[in-house]
């Protein structure tokens, strides 16, 4: 007999350079019914991006209506454009007993973690992970290993990651990727194993 359960709304961080987006893109393989948490913007789309799958993209107006209705679990502005992660894009999937997936950069996380404790749903299905790299000095190896970007870009994504690895304290969990395979592995068997937490469970047949 299958519990009820509410379902896991996972946070992803991980500075550049760490294999943060590989291994979200191989749960995402691995496990076709992980929703993925689409966020909102206001800038333009790029190249092919479409509206929905990559981004709600949203006119300023749009948005800072949403922003002042509270629809946000998270939201900042980066280059003069917002971005944001609405509620709706996880208690409504939570609440089915699906897992949502929300690759959310450190302050992100922050602000999410903060936003759930004014919900119970929320609070209990909220589970923050970090991916690390094996150490500095592998993750500026493949830093520079992509060969798109500018010297100056590198030091300025090396500075940010200092600053980024020593929040690492502030998740539930924490994976080393030396393998993106083994590390997506890992992060489904938690989330198999979350499924179970007896504050994520419904009313069970028994009782």
């Amino acid at each position: 007999m299958r519990v009820p359960y509410y379902g896991v709304a996972l946070i992803l961080s991980g500075a550049s350079g760490t294999g943060k987006s590989t291994v979200c893109e191989k749960l995402r393989a691995e496990r076709p019914n992980i929703r993925f948490s689409v966020s909102c913007t206001t800038r333009k789309p790029r190249g092919e991006e479409v509206d929905g799958v990559h981004y709600y993209f949203l006119t300023e107006a749009a948005f800072k209506a949403k922003l002042e209705a509270g629809e946000f679990l998270e939201y900042a502005e980066v280059h003069d454009h917002f971005y944001g992660t609405l509620k709706s894009e996880v208690l409504q999937y939570v609440e089915q007993g699906e897992d949502v997936l929300l690759d959310i950069d450190v302050q992100g996380a922050q602000k999410i973690r903060e936003t759930a404790q004014t919900s119970l749903i929320l609070d209990s299905c909220v589970v923050s992970a970090f991916i690390a790299p094996p150490s500095f000095e592998e993750l500026e190896r493949r830093l520079r290993g992509r060969g798109t970007d500018s010297e100056a870009t590198i030091q300025r994504r090396l500075s940010n990651a200092q600053t980024e690895l020593q929040q690492w304290k502030a998740y539930d969990y924490l994976f080393v990727n030396e393998d993106s395979q083994v590390c997506s592995t890992q992060l489904l068997e938690l989330l198999d194993t979350l499924h179970h937490g007896s504050k994520r469970i419904k009313e069970p047949a028994f009782l």
